[in-house]
């Protein structure tokens, strides 16, 4: 792999290692990285792409453009052509709307659509207006000539904060209005901009989506669950908790499901990438996690709600930490014990088992029939 002269912000050794990321991400085998490389490179292999802003704080774009590192950002922004973003482009009033029409009319039926933003549709959408439009209007034509939609952050994806009920503004997410175009939820608040990257590179290395789930997010990003890979799951099988924020639990970094930790119910990948280059994320720095890929969670639960899962505390068959706390069944000291001793005579008995000669041998005083 050479170095890549499309992208003079990111020199060779960031651009192979993020490709091996992606790649990795994604669940492709090491030998594709230099097909995503070679794709990545392409300068005829960029997209057009359109990037609407509706109701939404702009955070999912700071969080790409943002970041300390700027690799990630660097490597969207020239990987594709992104031909309107309110924020970013430096033209405005009727130079920005020729802009996005022309983009619409050269590009139909090619383009991918970034929606950025939740949708009012109440009173006919007069809650949020670009250029004299309302969202609704701007949202359905420029759905009409787009390839295929991505619906970046919380709010694009399912309606956002703006939703919440009373939802004044009728507020919805791009799939609720727009039903006959493949659409790509990104949720997050913010989502990772490696979920972005993810997505537009598999789109130019292979010229489709990714596999989906039923609530239309990137199986490689969402086909977790937080809890799974989070650093303090340990805790979590010990029984140790913290109870209260800032008590010695808390303290000694233990796990925050009794504080309302959304993880177990959260399906993303923040614990495995982190965010802003240095692998931090909500629960490493001890905040509960809020579930914010997750519509019927955030916004939509209270921060100290503990979402239900089967077993919340550990088998009495773990060492005990907090006796007291666990107070069910049997000492799981005394259990784990037997149940390992138990297991070990077991064990050495099929050995033993396996070992033994299945019939008569040569030379057995049995097998003499004199």
């Amino acid at each position: 792999m050479s170095k890549p002269d499309l992208f003079p912000g990111v020199n060779r050794r960031d651009f192979i290692k993020t490709c091996v990321t992606v790649s990795a991400m994604l669940g492709l085998p090491f030998g594709m990285v230099s097909k995503v490389a070679a794709a990545a490179q392409k300068a005829d292999n960029r997209p057009a792409v359109i990037w609407l802003h509706f109701q939404e704080c702009t955070g999912c774009s700071e969080s790409l453009l943002r970041s300390s590192h700027p690799t990630v950002a660097n490597l969207i922004l020239d990987m594709i052509s992104l031909d309107y973003h309110e924020t970013l482009m430096a033209g405005s009033g009727h130079q920005a709307e020729k802009s996005l029409h022309d983009s619409m009319q050269a590009n139909r039926g090619k383009y991918v659509l970034v929606v950025e933003g939740g949708i009012p549709t109440k009173d006919n959408g007069i809650y949020c207006k670009v250029g004299g439009k309302t969202a609704l209007e701007s949202l359905r034509k420029a759905a009409e000539g787009a390839a295929a939609i991505i619906s970046i952050g919380t709010c694009a994806s399912y309606g956002g904060i703006q939703s919440v009920g009373p939802n004044p503004t009728g507020a919805v997410g791009v799939g609720d209005i727009i039903k006959d175009k493949p659409i790509i939820n990104l949720p997050g608040c913010p989502p990772s901009p490696y979920n972005f990257l993810s997505t537009v590179l598999y789109y130019v290395t292979f010229k489709k989506l990714p596999e989906l789930d039923k609530m239309g997010r990137p199986m490689f990003a969402y086909g977790r669950k937080i809890h799974e890979h989070c650093e303090r799951r340990a805790h979590f099988d010990a029984g140790r908790f913290a109870k209260a924020f800032g008590d010695e639990g808390h303290s000694l970094g233990y796990c925050l499901y009794k504080l309302g930790c959304k993880g177990p119910a959260t399906y993303a990948n923040c614990s495995v990438l982190g965010f802003n280059d240095i692998g931090v994320w909500p629960v490493s720095v001890g905040h509960p996690c809020i579930g914010c890929t997750e519509p019927d969670l955030l916004f939509k639960t209270a921060i100290s709600d503990k979402v239900q899962i089967h077993e919340p505390t550990p088998f009495d068959s773990y060492a005990p930490v907090d006796l007291k706390d666990k107070g069910k069944g049997p000492d799981p000291l005394t259990t784990g014990v037997i149940g390992l001793a138990a297991g070990a005579a077991i064990g050495a008995g099929i050995m033993m088992a396996k070992k033994l000669p299945d019939g008569p041998q040569k030379g057995d005083d049995h097998e003499k029939t004199e």
